[in-house]
């Protein structure tokens, strides 16, 4: 006959119990998840072979080298992030496109003369560019790419982390600022023999290199298949893959 302890509740689990929550984890469904890769891992890869320093470092060069991997059975997975563990000890000379890396990073990548630019990818395009093979081997045209979410659209615009919808020429003034920051000598992209490849850049809406959207990879017979615009039932096609 005594008074029931604090927090009961008639027998029921009392609700600090049966709901926990802590505001950190608040929305922590919805948002997305960028598996890291640091800096010394990348410059292993480089040096073993498994990723060629002479051509665009994309997450497909990455996924094929088998080496890094990203789970596509997770539907938070949007990328890869590029971590500044071995800052100190990178010194190839890339062109590279991630998802996500931070300041100390891009210093390590300009400082060695390369390029980076930080790339949003929509999950359908995701699914194409990590295994390309099985994706052109289903016969599918490819998707063009998604612009990204709200929360996400002031990182890939913003020049400081190389947003690929930035304005070029406030890239460059960034690019000049960090490396002032940083203390080391910014070089002349121009005079370097790999300019042509340290400029590469791909469309908004382009997933693949010299592939555009809507376009069809036909592994038996070796060629590319585009839809022609001058036909009328294809006129469609062409106006929404190239808006």
């Amino acid at each position: 006959m005594t008074l029931p302890r604090l927090g009961f509740e008639g027998g029921n689990t009392p609700f600090y119990l049966s709901m926990p929550k802590e505001e950190y984890y608040k929305g922590s469904h919805w948002r997305r998840e960028y598996p890291p890769l640091s800096l010394i891992q990348l410059q292993r890869m480089i040096d073993t072979g498994r990723v060629d320093k002479d051509e665009v470092i994309d997450l497909t060069a990455l996924c094929n080298s088998g080496l890094y991997r990203l789970d596509l059975n997770n539907s938070k997975d949007f990328g890869v992030q590029l971590t500044d563990e071995g800052a100190d000890i990178f010194d190839a000379q890339i062109n590279i496109e991630v998802q996500h890396a931070d300041e100390v990073t891009i210093a390590a990548i300009e400082r060695c003369g390369g390029t980076i630019t930080t790339r949003y990818y929509d999950p359908i395009c995701l699914h194409a560019i990590v295994d390309p093979m099985r994706f052109f081997k289903a016969g599918k045209p490819i998707p063009r790419c998604l612009f990204p979410p709200q929360d996400a659209v002031g990182y890939y615009t913003d020049p400081k982390f190389r947003g690929y919808l930035a304005d070029p020429d406030e890239i460059a003034k960034a690019r000049l600022e960090l490396a002032q920051k940083f203390g080391y000598n910014l070089p002349d992209l121009s005079k370097d023999p790999k300019f042509e490849m340290l400029k590469k850049r791909k469309d908004p809406r382009q997933i693949f290199f010299g592939l555009a959207p809507g376009s069809i990879v036909n592994l038996v017979e070796k060629c590319v298949l585009k839809p022609k615009g001058n036909h009328p039932d294809a006129k469609y096609l062409v106006d929404f893959y190239s808006s």
